[in-house]
């Protein structure tokens, strides 16, 4: 079976055609679709150079935004969401896609090594894994990854809002409520780690809002349910 690869981008010049060529080299995957989150710099540029698809964005709309924008572009059932850090270590994605590919699951996250730097205290990631295992019953061991292969199933049916920094925990709750199947599988990827400065504690910080809107919009949909 064929497969699309997503990638949202911003600013991303640097690591963006390492990227898309890792992922030339897996068979799978024959569709590349950049979508270029309203950069500033040549990030798209560097994309079409590459070989990939691009969709420019002309604002700013953040990762959700991003990969609704790759999907309606996307010709295959199986996709791809691939961070455009990878860099070379996107070739890890053979591992993710023979699950999907042969039916044996229907969504697979990478199981990233642990961290090489101390990044933040815990509370984003904490708050993830309470909000997926209180709300589906799966108790996630990487809550946060956003390197996933998915029938495209999986993303239509889910009912919540799948936008910004909650779209990882909103995609695993609802892929897990509407019935499909999800494994984690551990991969050998790096991507850039946020450490303990103001840029880093400024991007923790957006996360957690997000994903406080998104759990509580999953759970007043579960209420509604009831």
């Amino acid at each position: 079976m064929k497969a699309s690869a997503i990638i949202p981008a911003y600013n991303e010049e640097k690591s963006i055609e390492a990227t898309i060529v890792a992922l030339q080299q897996i068979d799978a995957i024959v569709e590349i679709i950049v979508v270029d989150d309203g950069s500033r710099d040549h990030t798209a540029r560097r994309a079409v150079a590459a070989g990939a698809t691009v969709v420019q964005l002309g604002t700013n709309v953040g990762k959700g935004g991003a990969l609704t924008a790759g999907m309606r572009e996307a010709h295959h059932d199986i996709l791809c969401f691939v961070d455009a850090d990878l860099g070379a270590c996107a070739s890890e994605f053979t591992h993710l896609l023979p699950p999907v590919i042969h039916g044996e699951a229907d969504m697979t996250i990478a199981l990233f090594p642990p961290a090489t730097r101390r990044g933040g205290f815990g509370l984003v990631k904490g708050l993830a894994m309470y909000g997926i295992g209180k709300l589906s019953g799966f108790r996630p061991a990487s809550p946060l990854s956003g390197q996933r292969v998915l029938r495209r199933a999986v993303w239509e049916e889910a009912r919540c809002p799948l936008g910004g920094f909650g779209v990882e925990v909103g995609l695993t709750v609802e892929c897990v409520r509407n019935g499909f199947r999800l494994q984690e599988i551990p991969v050998c990827m790096t991507h850039r780690e946020t450490g303990r400065d103001v840029r880093g504690f400024t991007h923790r910080g957006r996360q957690f809002y997000h994903l406080l809107y998104t759990l509580g919009q999953l759970w007043r949909m579960r209420r509604v349910k009831a």
